[in-house]
């Protein structure tokens, strides 16, 4: 595994390549411009959402159609929309980092993320000129408002089961489509659906761009949710709605492959969103532990508590570094693509789906991230964060959602791990060739190399291991199992979350080891302290992980040696985390903020 310049890397190679702390972009180095767009989506939140939260989680009549309207004459609706169609047209980690700062907005942002992205953007990349210019002008400024018609009563995770029709009229000017859509967000004041339906006995589906005002369609009352009590979520029936031929999205029977893809935009916007809402929930803890006192102290000085913020602190920063890494490798891999002549839109499509793997393990650990902070959020608070009144109270019920959107967890771990070995079966990834070599590397006397220098040099050998465990039990697994591996979803779940943890862990360790280059190491001794901890928890987590995957296939020599290179590649010196965690909580504490 050797970093190779000349070549940007591709989706699912980080198993197998290194990267230099160069390569990947760190937040610490956002621009002006883009911290003004942050500040811009900060004072948007601060201003028009915080101070009126009741009364749009009490679903007030055309309460959030109107916040979205100023969002709209702001350009916040249209970061991701070109110029020329009245968009901002930035890039897409900008667009990411807007979706973080808007995610503070509680059932706002759920309102924001469906029409930017699930919204808006399927006609964005798919729609032809005309579609465009009709349509997307807009959304852009929140005139009309989007949303996406794909989930049906017995169609969730396997979404192509969907029995929604679409039959061509006689005159051939319509399609008359007659189904029920269920969980959609924005139903309620939507101008515009997306819909996906079969048209006529086809194996796969269409898409249509819907006008919400056609006759035929109804909706049910505003579900009654556990959280994100705001947004407008609807049962949407179609009752023979004429659609115009000439509002079929994209080819017939692309339909599956656009949501899909879109699907890949959602799951790295989430993670960004739930980063937003884990830093919101840190910055509330660390307020409180510096305010609330017991035995005559301020519970921000107990042990107990300050293991709880460091550790929020260390989760939070790990998934913002692995996000933004992934947004700029998707950034390149657009700009490559255009530079082969490839359109703009052709172009994203195609750099965010080579991303996927990517996408769908940010998803997973960043939905995970934000229960964690919340739930540690909630416990900070005590019998308060219990309270309808906290602000925590409702970040926790509002965080449960995200595990289930954009795909459930468990449907993304699987994606994960499918994706990657689909890759390495069609040639694009060698997977196979470094498998062999720790194969080998098992059978042979542990060679002692040169070990690299430096803060992190533990935690650069570590992460050799971590990948090598992947590499060790995925390529036995693909031999083992063969065909059966795709029904073992416990292996592949283990091996998923070893693949997880070994991203975030080097997302962490390469935007460490950038800022010691930037700031120097006397100026990050907490995020030093965060990479560290990070390695050391993970190292355990990844040992479990591959000694479960391997003791459900493999048995005798093969068993004990696999077990024995799970032992070698998972080693880890002696760290006091306690004292870095220290380190971390005082930095917070001090601060009264999150300051990383």
């Amino acid at each position: 595994m050797s970093t190779e310049d000349q070549k940007p890397i591709k989706g699912g190679e980080f198993i197998i390549r290194d990267t230099a702390p160069s390569e990947i972009f760190i937040p610490e180095n956002w621009t002006e411009e883009q911290q003004m767009i942050a500040s811009m989506c900060d004072d948007f939140i601060q201003t028009e959402i915080i101070p009126i939260i009741d009364r749009i989680d009490s679903m007030e009549e055309g309460l959030m159609p109107a916040i979205m309207e100023k969002a709209g004459e702001l350009g916040l609706l249209g970061m991701s929309v070109p110029e020329d169609l009245g968009g901002m047209g930035v890039d897409f980690k900008t667009s990411l980092l807007a979706t973080e700062r808007l995610a503070a907005g509680y059932s706002f942002s759920v309102a924001y993320g469906a029409h930017t992205g699930i919204g808006t953007l399927p006609l964005l990349y798919y729609g032809n000129d005309e579609q465009k210019k009709k349509y997307i002008p807009k959304l852009a400024t929140g005139e009309w408002k989007a949303a996406y018609c794909l989930t049906e009563p017995g169609a969730g995770s396997d979404a192509n089961s969907g029995k929604t029709k679409a039959v061509l009229s006689e005159d051939g000017k319509h399609y008359l489509i007659t189904g029920q859509k269920m969980w959609i967000t924005n139903a309620g004041f939507a101008n515009m659906f997306t819909v996906f339906a079969k048209i006529d006995d086809d194996e796969k589906l269409t898409a249509f761009l819907v006008e919400a005002d056609s006759e035929g369609i109804t909706l049910n009352p505003e579900e009654k949710k556990m959280g994100i009590k705001g947004s407008s979520t609807r049962q949407v029936f179609f009752n023979n709605v004429k659609v115009p031929v000439e509002n079929l999205l994209s080819e017939r029977e692309n339909g599956f492959k656009i949501a899909l893809n879109i699907l890949n935009i959602g799951r790295i916007k989430l993670a960004a969103g739930v980063m937003g809402g884990a830093k919101q929930a840190i910055i509330a803890s660390v307020n409180y532990a510096n305010e609330r006192e017991q035995f005559g102290r301020v519970i921000s000085k107990y042990g107990a508590i300050r293991f709880k913020l460091a550790e929020q602190a260390i989760q939070t920063f790990v998934v913002e570094s692995a996000t933004y890494r992934a947004g700029q490798n998707i950034d390149d891999a657009i700009a490559g693509y255009v530079n082969e002549g490839m359109d703009k839109g052709t172009a994203t499509l195609k750099g965010i789906e080579q991303f996927a793997p990517e996408c769908a393990i940010l998803k997973v650990a960043g939905s995970e991230v934000l229960d964690y902070v919340v739930d540690e959020a909630v416990q900070v608070f005590g019998g308060m964060g219990y309270s309808a009144e906290s602000s925590v109270e409702r970040a926790y019920r509002d965080a449960r959602i995200n595990r289930i959107f954009e795909g459930t967890n468990e449907i993304n771990r699987l994606l994960t791990v499918d994706m990657v070995l689909k890759r390495a079966l069609k040639g694009e990834l060698d997977l196979m060739g470094p498998a062999m070599q720790v194969a080998n590397e098992l059978m042979s006397i542990p060679e002692f190399g040169d070990k690299p220098e430096g803060i992190l040099a533990n935690e650069q050998m570590y992460l050799k291991g971590f990948k090598k465990t992947i590499l060790m039990v995925a390529g036995s697994a693909v031999q083992k199992l063969m065909q059966s591996l795709s029904k073992e979803q416990e292996v592949l779940m283990n091996i998923a979350d070893m693949s997880i943890y070994t991203y975030m862990a080097e997302s962490v360790l390469l935007r460490v080891q950038q800022m010691i280059e930037l700031k120097g190491e006397e100026n990050c001794q907490a995020q030093i302290a965060m990479a560290k901890t990070y390695f050391y928890d993970v190292a355990d987590k990844i040992n479990k992980a591959g000694k479960d995957a391997i003791n459900s296939f493999a048995e005798g020599d093969e068993q004990r040696m696999m077990l024995m290179g799970m032992k070698r590649f998972t080693k880890t010196e002696p760290f006091n985390s306690k004292e870095a965690r220290q380190l971390i909580a005082t930095k917070l504490i001090e601060a009264n903020d999150y300051c990383f």
